[in-house]
C-alpha cells in the first residue's frame, strides 16, 4: 500500500513535499460553521428554524395584506430585523473566535518522532 512521508524541515525538499502531500488529506481542524460566502443564507436558514422568528415573519407578511393591516408595514418589520441582526452579529463573532482558535491550533509546532 501507500506510505506517508513526513518532512519536518522543508528546505530544498519543498517540491517533493508538495508533490507527495497532494496524495493525502490534510489534517487541519475546522470547527467553524460559516464561510464568508455562506454566512448570510445559512444563518438566516438556522434562525428561521426558531418558532419565534417564524411567528414574527408571519406577522410581517400578514401586515402586508391591506385588509388585515394593523400597523404600519415598516414598524412590524423592526422587531424581526432587530432580532435577526443581533443574533447574526453574535453568531458571526462566535464563529470568528472559533476560526482564530482553529488557526492557532493548526499552526502549532509539532515534533515528529521516527523509530
Amino acid at each position: 500500500g501507500k506510505h506517508r512521508v513526513v518532512i519536518p524541515c522543508l528546505g530544498h525538499f519543498k517540491e517533493e513535499y508538495e508533490k507527495v502531500s497532494k496524495l493525502y488529506m490534510n489534517n487541519k481542524i475546522r470547527t467553524t460553521r460559516y464561510t464568508l460566502l455562506n454566512f448570510l443564507p445559512r444563518n438566516l436558514f438556522e434562525q428561521f428554524h426558531r418558532v419565534a422568528n417564524l411567528y414574527f415573519l408571519f406577522l410581517v407578511v400578514l401586515n402586508w395584506v391591506p385588509v388585515v393591516e394593523a400597523f404600519q408595514k415598516e414598524i412590524t418589520m423592526l422587531p424581526l430585523i432587530g432580532v435577526l441582526t443581533i443574533i447574526a452579529v453574535k453568531d458571526g463573532l462566535e464563529d470568528y473566535s472559533r476560526y482564530k482558535m482553529d488557526k492557532q491550533i493548526n499552526n502549532l509546532v509539532t515534533k515528529v518522532y521516527n523509530r
